[in-house]
C-alpha cells in the first residue's frame, strides 16, 4: 500500500491502522463487552429464568460457528447508550422509547432509578417477547441496536484501552521541547468491564471485535481462565483527533 522509496519519509500511522482494521474485520470473532455498565431490569421477564439465545461468531463466516448468550431479567447496557431525552439522531435507548438488543429482543425504557446524589443507577424496562429475530408485528419502527450482557451470567474483565502514545505525528519535530511533552495522557486507560460469559476462558492472544467498541486481544501473560484481561488493539474507527 505504501510503496517503496529510497528517501526518508513518514507514513501516516492511519494507513497501518486501516490495514489492521481490514484484517481483523475479516478474521476476529464477535463478542459483547460493556465498558461502562448500567443495570437494567426487565419488569415483564420471569425472575430466575435464563433463556439461551444463539449468536453468530462472525456475520459473514459460518465456519466460525455460533455461541450462546444467556438472556435474563437483569442485564447491563452501556451508560452512553441511554438518555432521558434525545433528538431524532440519537439511535439508542431513550426514556419512553424502544431499542433492539443485539441478537435479542426489542426493549422499552419505562422508568429511571436514581441514588441519593441523583445519579442514574438502574433502568426499569420491558421487553417485547415476539421480537426475537423479527420486527414488531404491529409495524412500529425501532431505530437502533445496542449491545448488552446478562448481569447474572457475565464475567468481570480487565480491559486496557490503548491509544496513540503521542499527541502529534512527530514528537521530535519541535527542537525546543522534549518528546515527553507530547505524550498522550490517555494513551492507556485501565478499567473493569462486564463481558459476555463466553469470554470467561479466552485463550491467550485470541482476538475479538467487541461489538461497537473495538478490536481486543486476550493478554498473553495476564489473562487467566475466569479472570480475562483484554488489550485494545484498535478502535472500530479513527476518533483520535476528536
Amino acid at each position: 500500500m505504501i510503496g517503496v522509496t529510497r528517501s526518508d519519509s513518514i507514513v501516516d500511522v492511519g494507513m497501518l491502522e486501516f490495514a489492521i482494521r481490514d484484517d481483523l474485520d475479516k478474521n476476529a470473532a464477535r463478542a459483547m463487552c460493556v465498558l461502562n455498565p448500567l443495570k437494567i431490569t426487565l419488569s415483564n421477564f420471569e425472575a430466575g429464568k435464563v433463556e439461551q439465545l444463539s449468536a453468530a461468531n462472525h456475520p459473514q463466516r459460518e465456519d466460525m460457528g455460533t455461541r450462546e448468550l444467556p438472556f435474563t431479567r437483569e442485564l447491563f447496557i452501556d451508560k452512553n447508550d441511554f438518555r432521558e431525552e434525545a433528538d431524532k439522531d440519537f439511535k439508542r435507548l431513550v426514556l419512553g422509547q424502544e431499542v433492539r438488543l443485539r441478537n435479542a429482543y426489542v426493549i422499552r425504557a419505562d422508568e429511571v432509578i436514581r441514588d441519593a446524589n441523583g445519579e442514574i443507577t438502574e433502568l426499569l424496562c420491558s421487553y417485547d417477547p415476539d421480537t426475537h429475530g423479527k420486527n414488531p408485528a404491529d409495524g412500529r419502527k425501532v431505530k437502533g441496536v445496542i449491545h448488552w450482557v446478562s448481569a447474572t451470567h457475565c464475567v468481570d474483565a480487565e480491559v486496557r484501552l490503548y491509544d496513540r502514545l503521542f499527541t502529534v505525528e512527530n514528537p521530535e519535530a519541535d527542537k525546543e521541547k522534549s518528546f515527553t511533552d507530547f505524550i498522550n495522557p490517555q494513551s492507556l486507560v485501565v478499567q473493569t468491564a462486564k463481558a459476555e460469559y463466553s469470554l470467561r476462558d479466552s485463550t491467550a492472544e485470541s482476538r475479538f471485535q467487541f461489538e461497537r467498541e473495538g478490536y481486543f486481544c486476550a493478554d498473553r501473560y495476564d489473562s487467566k481462565p475466569g479472570k480475562p484481561v483484554f488489550n485494545r488493539t484498535i478502535s472500530l474507527r479513527d476518533s483520535f483527533g476528536k
